[in-house]
């Protein structure tokens, strides 16, 4: 037992990996991230969530010196609930296996918790390198966050950027519980519920290596309707009362005709 807490203790950053199919590049993902750790002198592990890959991916992340948990429900909520819960380290980078981040930056999220922020969400808008991000994304995010600030008075420019970083006692308040995309919308949306310190610091997005597993409507339809969902207020009252108010508007203009016809001796 003594060991055990001994090594909980020792292990201060814990970086996780979500990754399916991803062999063109985890294994630089892995080493990267850890020469990260040991140059700027932050002790951690790597963790690798192989979220049901076919093509050796948790082999050779292994191979590389990673911590591989194996999670067969596909999903990126699926895959992040089981790296978060195996994550040992006091804080939690989150970051993707396709190179499109630069896990250069994990000391900055890493200082912004050690400064008191509870939750660090990077903001990749302004820092699009050429063909890093499609068209319908460039416009569908801005909408989207815009939208999520509006419903749930948050203040995020980029609520569904793939790298993050927490501090690992709020893991229970968070209480996620979304499997797929929309993980990323839940996890600001629960953090700002619970008025935690969340910020967002500026951070370059690169074009990925390998086939996206993005998909731009269904993964957006998923985001919009966990947004709406834990809104309730406007999902159903506000609709309800714009039904209601088209229908007192009707009634309204059938009676003034009614009264208007027997004014005028009109046969009805």
């Amino acid at each position: 037992m003594a060991v055990a807490l001994s090594a909980a203790r020792t292990t201060r950053v814990s970086v996780v990996i979500p990754c399916l199919d991803e062999a063109e590049t985890i294994e630089e993902c892995v080493t990267t991230a850890q020469a990260v750790l040991d140059e700027n002198g932050l002790a951690g592990e790597v963790i690798v969530v192989d979220n049901g890959s076919t093509d050796g991916s948790g082999d050779l992340a292994r191979a590389a010196g990673a911590v591989v948990v194996e999670e067969p429900r596909r999903g990126y909520g699926s895959a992040y609930l089981a790296g978060l819960a195996a994550a040992r380290g006091d804080y939690i980078v989150m970051i993707d296996a396709d190179l499109t981040y630069d896990f250069r930056e994990i000391p900055r999220f890493v200082a912004e918790l050690e400064n008191g922020a509870q939750l660090v969400v990077g903001n990749r808008m302004e820092g699009l390198q050429p063909g890093a991000m499609p068209l319908l994304s460039r416009v569908g995010n801005p909408i989207l966050s815009g939208f999520l600030n509006a419903l749930h008075r948050t203040n995020i420019g980029d609520a569904h950027c793939g790298m993050r970083a927490l501090d690992r006692e709020i893991l229970p308040v968070l209480n996620m519980r979304t499997v797929g995309m929309e993980f990323a919308s839940e996890m600001v949306i629960r953090a700002t519920r619970e008025h935690l310190d969340v910020r967002e610091i500026p951070i370059e997005l690169h074009p990925r290596v390998g086939e996206s597993k993005l998909s731009p409507f269904r993964d957006g339809w998923r985001h919009l309707r966990l947004i709406l969902v834990y809104n309730p207020t406007f999902l159903f009252l506000l609709p309800g009362a714009v039904m209601l108010g088209l229908g007192l508007l009707v009634s309204l203009l059938v009676f003034a005709y009614l009264v208007y016809a027997l004014v005028r001796g009109e046969n009805l």
